[in-house]
Formats: structure tokens, C-alpha cells, sequence
């Protein structure tokens, strides 16, 4: 027999070895699978976002079966209608939750907010805020790099060339949160989507005290606290030399937005309001 024929031989002899060796390890330990697992994750968006912070549909699925009860578990992207179609799976019940997006915590524009200097470096806002402050006296304010944008899977955010600011498309954000986790200066949150996309919020981030922010940027909050005295619902905190209103206390009356003495209070989606009809003087 020649050595060529033993080589082989011997070479499929360990192949057969090896293969009975996988095949009793995998029954050995072979671990059945739920099968509402597979069902669970028909009915996901498969959009695989990470935005119920597990690793993807699969993920999420698995941990909806394993879990006594949903909780504040939640699929941004597919709402409520997705979590009731799960719950109907396994046979549990679920809160609906109000809808989120994604807003900005920023009216830096290029008009409020005046450059001291000129970046030249990569166009990574992650790299260039672990470099130095930003293009502005404010260094809490966006840098307008766009890796908000890169992040988005959604195609929800674009950099606005005016302004220098990302622009949130809330027809087609689905809070998944990439953006908020991209932003190196935090800028981003989510916050409930409101009656009629009706939102009232701070736009701003900068924790400086009030003068020196106010000589950064010419809307920035300067931590006064008359939104706060003046909310009847006492949805607005003063922490860090900034105000924040809570959305789930917040009534959308405005009347934070009219004592502002800055404009760093947003409000969006809105009617315009109504002009008050002039005072005719009485005739003597």
C-alpha cells in the first residue's frame, strides 16, 4: 500500500472522527429553542435598531418570551400595535406607551451663536469634541458635524446649511435613540411626541451661569427660574444653571415660553396666536 493511499485513509479517518465527535457534542448539548420566539420576532419591525436596548429583533424577541411581564419594555419602531401583537402571542398583557421623537437641545445657529474660531480637523463631531470646545464660545452647543446623522438609520436627520444644525423629521423619526447615544454633547432626547406633535421644551444645553452663557449664545438659557415660577403646574426645574420641562407634568400652556426673556424655550406645532383686538379709547 502506498504512502499516498494510507494518507488518505488516515486523513478520512479523522474526518469521520471529528464529525461523530460534533454530532453527539451537539445532541449532547442541544438546547431546545422556544418556538413563540420565531413568532414573536415575525411580527418585529426587524429593523434591528436597538432602540428596546437589546441587540437587535432577535434579541428583543427572546427577552419578551423569557419575561414575566413587558413592563417598560417597548419597540420604538413598531409602537404599540407591534406590543400588542406580541402580548397576544404569549399571552400577556401590555400599557400602551405615548409616542416619542427625538428633539434637539440646541438653537445655536450660526445667527445666535458667532464663531471665535475654525475647525480643520476630521468631520466627526466625536472626534472633534474630544479635542477641544467647539467653533464658539459655548461649549456645550452642537458642533454640526452630522454624526447624528450618520447614525440614523431612518433617514430622520439632516444638517440644515443655514443654520448649521441638525433637523429632526418627526414624520419619520422613530425614537430609537442612535442619535442620542452619537452626540457626544448630549444633545439630544426623547421626548413624548404630544397632542397634535404639540411640544414645548428648552433648546438649549449650556451650563455656564446666565452671563456668560448669554455672551455665548444670544438664546441661551441663563437659569433666571421665571419659567419655573410661572409654570401653574410646576413642570420646570432649575439644575445646573438651566431650566428643563418635564413632559409628562407639562400642560403645553405656554406661559413659560412668553416670560422667557431669552426665546430659549421651544415650541412646535403650534397655531399662531391670535392677535388681541386694540383698546378703542372712549370718545370724551
Amino acid at each position: 500500500m502506498s504512502l499516498i493511499t494510507i494518507a488518505i485513509i488516515t486523513l478520512a479517518g479523522i474526518g469521520v472522527l471529528a464529525a461523530l465527535i460534533l454530532f453527539f457534542a451537539a445532541k449532547k448539548f442541544h438546547v431546545e429553542e422556544d418556538p413563540r420566539i420565531d413568532q414573536v420576532e415575525e411580527v418585529l419591525p426587524a429593523a434591528n435598531c436597538g432602540g428596546c436596548g437589546f441587540p437587535g429583533c432577535r434579541g428583543f424577541a427572546e427577552a419578551l418570551v423569557k419575561a414575566d411581564e413587558f413592563g417598560d419594555m417597548n419597540c420604538p419602531v413598531g409602537g404599540n400595535e407591534v406590543m400588542e401583537k406580541a402580548a397576544a402571542i404569549l399571552g400577556k398583557t401590555v400599557e400602551k406607551t405615548a409616542p416619542k421623537v427625538a428633539v434637539l437641545k440646541c438653537n445655536g445657529s450660526c445667527d445666535n451663536r458667532p464663531k471665535t474660531n475654525h475647525y480643520d480637523g476630521a468631520t466627526s463631531c466625536a472626534i472633534a469634541a474630544s479635542l477641544y470646545g467647539g467653533e464658539t464660545a459655548c461649549s456645550y452647543g452642537c458642533l454640526g458635524l452630522g454624526d447624528c446623522e450618520v447614525a440614523c438609520d431612518f433617514d430622520a436627520l439632516y444638517i440644515d446649511e443655514k443654520t448649521g444644525l441638525p433637523v429632526v423629521d418627526e414624520e419619520k423619526c422613530v425614537a430609537c435613540g442612535a442619535c442620542v447615544t452619537a452626540c457626544p454633547k448630549n444633545l439630544f432626547e426623547l421626548r413624548k411626541q404630544g397632542p397634535k406633535s404639540r411640544r414645548v421644551y428648552v433648546s438649549c444645553n449650556n451650563q455656564d451661569k446666565g452671563g456668560v452663557a448669554r455672551k455665548a449664545c444670544t438664546v441661551a438659557c441663563i437659569g433666571c427660574g421665571k419659567c419655573a415660577k410661572e409654570c401653574p403646574f410646576d413642570a420646570i426645574t432649575i439644575e445646573n444653571n438651566i431650566a428643563y420641562i418635564d413632559d409628562d407634568k407639562c400642560r403645553l400652556c405656554r406661559k413659560c415660553v412668553a416670560v422667557c426673556p431669552t426665546g430659549a424655550i421651544t415650541e412646535l406645532n403650534f397655531p399662531p396666536k391670535k392677535a388681541k383686538p386694540a383698546v378703542e379709547k372712549a370718545e370724551a
